[in-house]
């Protein structure tokens, strides 16, 4: 990303403060039951016109990362993105190194478009991007793959998921 690491906590709080006026990006906060912010993500690259938005500059924190609760906010936004805003197509875009993000893409559901080779310039770096996206005309089969995943029934006794979310989507690995 194009931002961070912060120095610490006060350079991360003063950042954060710079983004609430912001349309595009437009944060979010992921926020826990106990009212606790623990993560964020953004809508940008927000195209009303052709009805095409990104989900991008998501930050979990520890103790976000790797839950139900992270895949939650996943769903959410992807449902406004498709049910209320009305848009047709919602995209990922992540640095074409970055394995963990193209997983956690298609896990989610959305599907690999491609490389855009030498995209951006991020911290002094050429970056190749990898490019994903979720139609709304998928989006009936990812909702139920995420209603199926994040139902109680899915999960054991100890928490632990009974089926993976890239299984539901049919994802393979």
């Amino acid at each position: 990303m194009a931002y961070g690491p912060f120095a610490d906590e006060n350079a991360f709080s003063d950042w954060l403060a710079s983004r609430v006026e912001l349309a595009d990006p437009y944060y979010y906060a992921i926020v826990a039951p106990s009212g606790r912010a623990i993560g964020l993500a953004t809508l940008m690259a927000i195209r009303p016109a052709m009805r095409v938005v990104e989900v991008g500059n998501i930050l979990l924190s520890p103790p976000l990362q790797r839950t139900p609760l992270a895949t939650e906010a996943q769903y959410l936004l992807a449902r406004y993105a498709f049910e209320t805003l009305g848009y047709r197509r919602y995209e990922w875009k992540c640095d074409a190194l970055n394995a963990a993000s193209r997983r956690a893409a298609l896990r989610f559901g959305f599907s690999f478009e491609g490389i855009f080779r030498d995209h951006m310039i991020i911290k002094g770096r050429s970056r190749d991007t990898a490019w994903f996206a979720m139609l709304a005309a998928d989006w009936p089969a990812r909702r139920a793959a995420f209603e199926r995943w994040l139902a109680p029934e899915n999960f054991a006794a100890d928490g632990m998921q009974k089926t993976t979310l890239r299984e539901m989507n049919g994802v393979a690995g």
